[in-house]
């Protein structure tokens, strides 16, 4: 569902989860004294939420491109399928794996209507860069807009960077 839902809907129903008046929010409140609507602790659960599907994907999807004759001689092997899945199938997929995590904490850094519902606009709390940028441009304050968004810029571009410099060395790698 967080792929086809625009993020403010899902962040509305997480809000009315999560809320310390209600179901799963009261009873965490309750129980644990745990708030995550308007915390940073609930920026993190919504976005993480939000963002499993981007992850999960290419993750699967590499996982399904490996010949199961890898996990069948660990199995001979008597290795477990815990042990398995840590020690052979993970290694053989890194750059997917890296390129995953990269990619999905990129998209995260701009999400906006998760997080605006979830954490609200706390300044020191749970003000993200994405918000900064919406503030600065309801304000007219194009210059703190532009640094804002020049940092994101900067960030992402830097992390694709990463990511395919990364990907490229897997792929001359003499163990692949």
């Amino acid at each position: 569902m967080p792929l086809v839902l625009p993020p403010s809907v899902l962040g509305f129903y997480l809000l009315l989860a999560f809320s310390p008046q209600r179901g799963v929010g009261k009873w965490l409140q309750d129980t644990f004294d745990v708030r995550f609507v308007f915390s940073f602790q609930g920026l993190v659960l919504a976005s993480f939420i939000y963002s499993m599907p981007f992850m999960i994907g290419p993750i699967k999807s590499a996982l399904q491109q490996l010949p199961a004759s890898l996990a069948q001689a660990s199995y001979t092997l008597g290795k477990s399928k815990r042990e398995t899945f840590i020690r052979v199938l993970l290694p053989n997929i890194k750059p997917s794996l890296f390129t995953a995590m990269v990619l999905t904490f990129a998209h995260t850094l701009g999400e906006f209507g998760v997080v605006l519902m979830i954490g609200g606009n706390i300044p020191n709390v749970t003000r993200v860069a994405s918000i900064a940028v919406y503030d600065s441009v309801e304000r007219m304050d194009y210059a703190a807009a532009n640094t804002y968004s020049v940092i994101l810029l900067s960030i992402t571009f830097i992390m694709v960077i990463t990511v395919f410099i990364f990907n490229k060395y897997q792929a001359k790698s003499p163990l692949e």
